[in-house]
């Protein structure tokens, strides 16, 4: 199932795991797993990726890095199969996301001797990047008819939570989503504040939006570790934001 019609499907680069999440959530629709489950597997593995950067078994390290990402998009494909979702998945989902980035980071900083103070503005800098992905990937998403409608363009307050799920969790889990996006969010959506009222955005410019999504990310970051550039993953993010200086002025001249 897409969170997307078939008319606003694009190449998403950073959905490639996509195929693999399907069959896993197909082959567990039957099963006692929950998509909260899933969304554990994925964490063990970021967290088996991490003890293998610091133990120096970087091909593992890659392998357990793709598989996050892989696992990662079966938890929405079984909550949708299932018809369970819930927003204490979600937000679970996205905490447990920048939780391992920023270990995941940790650990290329302890290993490769990088300044931690550099670390942490590439780790800001990915953050932004994705959110930036995250924030028109969501418009797109309530733009478009019968749509994932389960994230929101903005995260104002804790939403009523869904059949299943209790409120108290539902607001606890919102609350710790907005510590630690919430100023992130605060400033993609001053870079864009009138994103929310286009039309719909181009295939093509959601292609170039997707090089800032999380497993487009995962994926450099996975490809550079075994080639033995880990020295540059940290400056090479950095620099990576300057793409946010040419998709934002291109959706606010163009894309109405």
């Amino acid at each position: 199932m897409s969170k997307l019609t078939t008319q606003d499907q694009f190449l998403d680069l950073s959905d490639y795991g996509r195929p693999f999440g399907r069959w896993l959530a197909n082959s567990l629709k039957n099963t006692r797993f929950t998509p909260i489950d899933v969304t554990l597997l994925f964490g063990f593995s970021g967290l088996t990726a991490i003890y293998c950067i610091l133990e120096g078994y970087l091909y593992w390290a890659a392998f357990f890095i793709i598989l996050k990402s892989i696992i990662d998009a079966a938890d929405g494909e079984l909550a949708r199969i299932k018809n369970t979702p819930s927003y204490t998945g979600r937000y679970l989902d996205s905490v447990f996301d920048i939780i391992l980035n920023f270990l995941i980071l940790s650990a290329i900083c302890y290993v490769s001797n990088t300044s931690f103070w550099v670390t942490l503005i590439a780790f800001a800098a990915i953050q932004i990047q994705g959110t930036l992905y995250n924030y028109y990937y969501v418009i797109l998403r309530h733009k478009s008819t019968g749509g994932d409608a389960t994230s929101k363009i903005f995260e104002y307050k804790a939403p009523r939570a869904l059949p299943g799920e209790k409120q108290k969790t539902v607001n606890i889990m919102f609350q710790i989503y907005t510590i630690v996006y919430g100023k992130f969010d605060t400033i993609i959506h001053a870079l864009d504040p009138n994103a929310y009222k286009v039309k719909t955005f181009p295939n093509w410019f959601m292609t170039m939006v997707s090089l800032y999504g999380l497993g487009f990310q995962l994926l450099l970051i996975a490809i550079m570790l075994p080639l033995g550039w880990m020295e540059w993953i940290v400056p090479f993010f950095i620099g990576y934001s300057f793409l946010i200086g040419v998709l934002i002025p291109v959706r606010r001249m163009y894309i109405v």
